[in-house]
C-alpha cells in the first residue's frame, strides 16, 4: 500500500509539473539517433531518423602546411625582442634544442602549459619585403562548422590577414573574412562587424577591424571567425530557436555551404608592429606567433551516420540508411531503388532519413511515423534571399511560388492563398507562419533576448482537478504518511 501511495503521489505531481508545461518548447534533438524499432500494424520494424555526428575539436584531424616550407624559427638560432620592448632580447629560438625550438604542430598541442607552447616564424630580417606565411589546415574530409574559429596569438595580432577556406581539397579558395588595422588601407574594404550583417547579407565577405588594433600580449590575444553569431541571425541570440536555423541549412543550400569546408588557410600578410613606423634598426622585433587554433565542427555525413571514425590518418563516416562513400554521398550496390538524396532536418526533432532502397522494391515506399504522429514528410522552410557576395554565388534568391500546400506548405494553422502568399494567424508571422509573432515585439517571446516563446500556465480547471485529485490521495493513504516520510 505505501508503494502504491507513492507511485500515486509520483504519477500525480509529473501530472502537474507537465501542465505546467506543457507551453514550453522542448529542446531540439541533435540529431544522435539513425534509427530505433517501433511496433506497427506489420509488426516490429525500423523507424529511421536523419542523423550526425557530435560536434568535436577537429584539430586533432587535421594536416597543417607552411608555405613557405622553410617559414619556421630556429634554423638557424635567432634571438627575438619584445614587441612592446625593443631592448629586450631574450627570446631565443633553435630548431635543434627541444626547449626553444617551436614546430608548428605547437599550435594545436595542450594549452595551459607554462610556459606557453606556441608556434614562431622567422623574424622581418628582409623589410621592406613583405613577411607573408600561409598556414593550411587540410582534413581531407568535408567538414561542417559548429562553433567560432578562434586564433591565439603570442606576439601581437597580425595587422593584415585573410582567413580562407576550400570545399575542393584546397584546389580554389574563396576568403572568409578580412582582418586588418585599416581596411580600407589594406583591402579597399568598408569595415565591418558581425553585428553588421542580417539574414539576407549573411554571406557577405566583411572586413574588420575588431582582431587587429592594439598590442597588449596580455589582453589581445585572439582573433575569431564569428561562427554562432551568423547562426544567431536565425536562431536568436542564445541560439534557442535552433528549429528556423535548421530549417534555413535544409532549404538554403549556400548557406549551408557556407559552414562548410575541407581545408582553411590562415594569410598572415603583416605582423604587428605597434607603431605606424617599423623600426628598422631593430627588426628582430617583429614576427609571428601563434600559441592555439580551435575548430570545432563534426564530419558532414548527409545526415546519414551519427558516427565517424579517424582510421590511417583519414576521417570517414559510418554510414547508415544504406548509403556509402565517405561522406555517405551515394547509395549502396543493389540499393539504388531510388536516386540517393541527402537527409533532411525537418520535420522537427527527428527530420526525414531519406534512405535508399533495395532495387526490387521501386521508388515509393510506406512513409515513416514521426513521433508527432503525421506522416514523416519533408517540410520546406522559407528560403532567404541571401546578397551575393564577392566570392560566393548565391542560390534560391528567387522563387517560383510561396507556397502551395504540397511541398511549401503553410506552417501552424496558415492557409495558402492563391500560391502567392500565407495567411497566417494571429499568433504567427513570416513567409510560411513559421515565426511566433512575439518574436517581433518588445521584450521577444518569454523575456530579453531568450528566443523562446513565453512560459503558459496550466488552465485554472485542470490545475484544480489535479490538486482535487492529489489531496484525495493524500486522505486515501494518511496513515501511511509518517512511513513515506
Amino acid at each position: 500500500m505505501r508503494f502504491h501511495f507513492a507511485l500515486t503521489l509520483q504519477a500525480l505531481w509529473t501530472s502537474v509539473c507537465q501542465a505546467a508545461m506543457q507551453h514550453y518548447p522542448a529542446a531540439w534533438g541533435h540529431y544522435d539517433v539513425c534509427k530505433s524499432q517501433i511496433f506497427s500494424d506489420e509488426g516490429l520494424t525500423w523507424d529511421y531518423m536523419a542523423c550526425q555526428p557530435e560536434a568535436a575539436d577537429m584539430t586533432q584531424y587535421l594536416k597543417v602546411t607552411l608555405d613557405p616550407p622553410n617559414i619556421t624559427c630556429g634554423d638557424p638560432p635567432e634571438t627575438y625582442c619584445a614587441l612592446e620592448n625593443p631592448y629586450m632580447c631574450n627570446n631565443e629560438c633553435d630548431a635543434t634544442t627541444e626547449e626553444l625550438a617551436h614546430p608548428p604542430e605547437l599550435m594545436f598541442d595542450i594549452e595551459g602549459r607554462n610556459p606557453t607552447t606556441f608556434w614562431q616564424s622567422t623574424s622581418w630580417k628582409k623589410y621592406p619585403k613583405a613577411l607573408l606565411v600561409n598556414i593550411t589546415l587540410s582534413w581531407n574530409k568535408t567538414i561542417e562548422l559548429t562553433d567560432d574559429i578562434v586564433l591565439t596569438f603570442e606576439s601581437g595580432r597580425p595587422e593584415q590577414m585573410v582567413l580562407e577556406k576550400s570545399l575542393d581539397y584546397g584546389r580554389t579558395w574563396q576568403p572568409y573574412q578580412f582582418y586588418a588595422t585599416d581596411c580600407l588601407d589594406a583591402f579597399t574594404m568598408e569595415p565591418k562587424t558581425v553585428q553588421d550583417l542580417t539574414q539576407h547579407t549573411l554571406l557577405d565577405i566583411i572586413c574588420t577591424e575588431d582582431y587587429s588594433r592594439g598590442y597588449v600580449w596580455k589582453y589581445d590575444k585572439t582573433v575569431r571567425f564569428e561562427i554562432k553569431d551568423r547562426f544567431a541571425l536565425f536562431a536568436g541570440p542564445r541560439l534557442h530557436n535552433m528549429a528556423s536555423l535548421y530549417g534555413q541549412l535544409d532549404t538554403t543550400k549556400n548557406l549551408r555551404d557556407f559552414f562548410t569546408i575541407t581545408d582553411l588557410r590562415i594569410r598572415l600578410l603583416r605582423p604587428a608592429t605597434g607603431a605606424t613606423m617599423v623600426d628598422e634598426n631593430n627588426l628582430s622585433r617583429y614576427f609571428y606567433a601563434i600559441s592555439d587554433i580551435k575548430v570545432q565542427g563534426r564530419c558532414k555525413c548527409n545526415l546519414h551516420a551519427n558516427s565517424c571514425v579517424y582510421d590511417k590518418e583519414k576521417l570517414s563516416c559510418e554510414c547508415e540508411h544504406n548509403t556509402t562513400g565517405p561522406d555517405c554521398g551515394r547509395c549502396k550496390k543493389n540499393y539504388q531503388g531510388r536516386a540517393w538524396s541527402a537527409g533532411s532536418y525537418l520535420p522537427i526533432p527527428k527530420g526525414t532519413a531519406n534512405i535508399c532502397i533495395p532495387n526490387n522494391i521501386g521508388p515509393v515506399i510506406r512513409p515513416n511515423v514521426s513521433s508527432l504522429g503525421v506522416a514523416n514528410r519533408k517540410e520546406v522552410a522559407p528560403q532567404v534571399a541571401l546578397s551575393t557576395a564577392p566570392s560566393v554565388h548565391v542560390a534560391n534568391s528567387k522563387r517560383a511560388r510561396v507556397c502551395d500546400n504540397e511541398l511549401l506548405r503553410c506552417q501552424n494553422g496558415g492557409v495558402c492563398v492563391n500560391n502567392v502568399r500565407c495567411s497566417c494567424p494571429s499568433d504567427y508571422s513570416g513567409l510560411l507562419c513559421e515565426k511566433p509573432r512575439c518574436e517581433s515585439e518588445l521584450g521577444g517571446c518569454g523575456g530579453p533576448n531568450s528566443g523562446q516563446a513565453p512560459l503558459t500556465p496550466p488552465s485554472t480547471p485542470r490545475l484544480l482537478l489535479l490538486l482535487l485529485l492529489l489531496g484525495s490521495a493524500l486522505r486515501r493513504d494518511a496513515s501511511y504518511w509518517p512511513a513515506v516520510l
